[in-house]
């Protein structure tokens, strides 16, 4: 069982900690508040790093005096802004010019299809950018095309920063208040990627079978 000090002095027992759960409370219980930002920082890198996992422990964390709880809340929002700005910067690199070339050689799209999304991003960009910090998987995703389409940076920023922060205070005061049943919160939180995930897989299979059935219609022509 791993054991942390309480407020008060007293060491207690919590639930064995495993994974990524174990890593990150580890990292944070070495390095304290930069810990817990180079934890988000990585999650936002490497998604199948759960922040709804992070987060929670982070609070945990906090709780128990590794760090205070205004450090959790500025050092995770920080990791979240720093790696939504590598995978931006990514997207930046990486051009709407050479975009458009590997697209045009992926099965059953067309450069059509990009210029629709493409069209979409430029009226709904800063809704996505500030919503999708708030949706499991799409918090990673969301910061490349805004790369791509070269969203001003100070926006891209300051959208992220304030998605961010709403987002990381709910997961992290959640953990701070049920301390050692932070655990909790990953069950709810888990609940809302799986519908997300259900929802994307659906959303493409609708797409994959409609252009299939378009393209068949015309070679039926």
């Amino acid at each position: 069982m791993r054991q942390h000090l309480c407020e008060n002095g007293a060491v207690t027992e919590s639930q064995e900690l495993t994974g990524v759960a174990a890593w990150a409370v580890d990292l944070m219980e070495t390095l304290g508040g930069p810990g817990a930002g180079l934890a988000i920082a990585l999650e936002n890198l490497f998604p199948p790093l759960p922040s709804e996992v992070v987060l929670p422990l982070a609070g945990f964390t906090a709780s128990q005096g590794s760090f205070s709880l205004v450090g959790a809340l500025a050092w995770t929002t920080a990791g979240s802004v720093v790696g939504a700005l590598v995978l931006y910067t990514l997207g930046a690199l990486l051009g709407r010019h050479r975009l458009r070339r590997i697209w045009s050689h992926l099965p059953l799209v067309n450069l059509e299809d990009l210029d629709r999304t493409e069209a979409w991003f430029d009226r709904h960009g800063r809704k996505a950018v500030f919503f999708g910090r708030m949706i499991p998987i799409f918090r990673s995703l969301i910061s490349i095309p805004a790369g791509v389409e070269r969203m001003p940076v100070t926006l891209f920023l300051g959208l992220t920063f304030v998605g961010s922060a709403i987002w990381n205070t709910i997961f992290v005061l959640a953990g701070y208040f049920l301390g050692e049943q932070w655990h909790v919160v990953e069950g709810y939180a888990d609940i809302l990627q799986k519908i997300v995930i259900v929802a994307v897989v659906l959303a493409v299979a609708w797409f994959v079978v409609n252009r299939v059935r378009q393209r068949f219609a015309v070679r039926q022509q």
